[in-house]
């Protein structure tokens, strides 16, 4: 009996400041948690969203803070590589429901770990005793012993077995803490990405894996990987790609559209005709209408990014070709052709001038 009144008083003065914890008093969890909360960054602080924000605030700030942040734009500056996966990290946790839910309620911490009192993922505070001992605001003796050393079954008393029994060796306790999630970047051509080629990676152990890119990925898109994180003794963790798309030398992306400018002669602006124009799918011939001239906007369709619009898969956006008169120099010929021509036309009367 000295030894629980010893093990209760323990329980009791945690921490000198507050007060002693009486018969009917609740327990405050996130106390117990604050140690591994303070190492663990909280991924609302992250993306600098307050905890009440919506899924569109919090996507918002993360689009906005990948961007100033993506590699590629910080090539000389290593700290705003480690930013950018601290910001993809708490995107990846604050945009799963469940995980939002969790990391709000201290059943994990900024990682996505598991995290418990003391340390350990045995049985939580808050539970109610199921023996006849008396009620401690939801925390029953079982509890207690249960966190101070490591969880076990507990009896009709409401006491952990693994209390006694080697202290913290009891069987029956909580779940096992899984293994740590491990991160990757992915970078992808603008063409494989758009295509959804798929891509091959090498995990941290040195196996090597093919993955299929996601329908609408873009530039700062999170795949997770179930299983191939780190070993622990509830299984292993998880990889999270964030994937980065390469730009192009002479694609540009718009949404799920992709455009391009396209030369084409004064002839073929004049009099039309058919041209092959390169698509992230190989080339294709289109048919330029006679009178075109530079800006002129033409569209393929179905030659974009895939789109995850409404759950359907299969579709595709567009690609979108500006044309661009490209004269020759010093072309003796043509100089003649415009010395002799005349135009009363003011093209740039619809700008006032």
């Amino acid at each position: 009996m000295s030894f629980i009144k010893s093990a209760l008083f323990s329980a009791q003065h945690l921490e000198a400041s507050r007060r002693p914890v009486h018969m009917g008093d609740s327990f405050d969890i996130s106390y117990f948690n604050r140690d591994s909360e303070s190492i663990m960054a909280d991924p609302y602080s992250i993306l600098g969203v307050a905890r009440s924000a919506s899924e569109k605030e919090i996507k918002s700030a993360y689009r906005k803070l990948a961007k100033e942040l993506h590699p590629d734009h910080n090539k000389d500056n290593p700290k705003a590589s480690e930013r950018f996966a601290q910001v993809t990290s708490a995107y990846d946790l604050l945009s799963d429901k469940s995980k939002r839910g969790q990391y709000d309620r201290g059943e994990i911490d900024g990682d996505g770990n598991p995290t418990s009192p003391f340390g350990y993922g045995g049985g939580g505070y808050g539970q109610q005793s199921h023996g006849g001992g008396p009620d401690m605001g939801g925390a029953g003796f079982g509890d207690i012993f249960e966190g101070l050393f490591g969880g076990g079954r507990q009896s009709a008393g409401g006491f952990s077995s693994g209390g006694f029994g080697g202290f913290g060796r009891g069987r029956g306790g909580g779940q096992a803490p899984r293994g740590a999630n491990v991160n990757y970047r992915l970078a992808v051509d603008f063409v494989d990405a758009a295509t959804r080629a798929p891509q091959r990676i090498t995990l941290q152990d040195g196996k090597t894996i093919d993955v299929k890119l996601p329908a609408g990925v873009e530039d700062g898109t999170q795949m997770r990987l179930a299983g191939k994180g780190q070993a622990g003794p509830g299984g292993a963790g998880d990889a999270i790609l964030t994937i980065s798309i390469r730009s192009h030398a002479f694609y540009t992306r718009d949404g799920d559209n992709i455009r391009i400018n396209l030369p084409i002669t004064l002839k073929e602006a004049i009099l039309g005709g058919k041209v092959k124009v390169p698509t992230v799918d190989g080339p294709v011939m289109l048919s330029i209408p006679a009178g075109s001239t530079s800006g002129k906007t033409l569209r393929i369709k179905g030659r974009g990014f895939s789109t995850k619009a409404d759950g359907k898969s299969g579709e595709r956006g567009d690609q979108f070709i500006t044309l661009m008169v490209d004269l020759p120099k010093d072309d003796a010929a043509l100089r003649e052709f415009a010395e002799s021509w005349q135009d009363d036309r003011n093209p740039r009367a619809d700008l006032g001038v």
